[in-house]
């Protein structure tokens, strides 16, 4: 991202994949992101996910909702976070979850 610019990022095209076999846990879930670039040596993106249920491995990382929801799980048994439009969010590295995506959720993210 060049600076001094803009980039719609509700409606900026993205291109899916499946979820890999080892993470996709049910349904038929797909992942797109697009890298916008680095800010104060953070990467800069955008991230969607499909409908379904997927395992991950969290970075250090804040995005916000655009749109969609989910329910992120903690495989260590921390309460669960209900993610719904407008919402901002950290996760730390290293972090084991399970990603209950309910409608396409998609987020603009920085990550260490």
């Amino acid at each position: 991202m060049r600076t001094n610019s803009v980039v719609r990022a509700t409606a900026h095209p993205l291109d899916h994949e499946p979820v890999p076999d080892e993470q996709s846990v049910d349904g038929a879930p797909s992942t797109a992101t697009v890298d916008l670039g680095v800010f104060g040596g953070l990467a800069v993106g955008i991230w969607e996910m499909t409908p379904g249920v997927m395992r991950d491995v969290e970075s250090d990382e804040v995005f916000v909702v655009l749109s969609g929801s989910a329910a992120v799980e903690f495989e260590d048994g921390t309460a669960p976070l209900l993610l719904g439009s407008g919402d901002v969010v950290q996760l730390a590295a290293g972090t084991r979850t399970v990603w209950r995506v309910t409608e396409t959720l998609r987020k603009v993210y920085l990550s260490a």
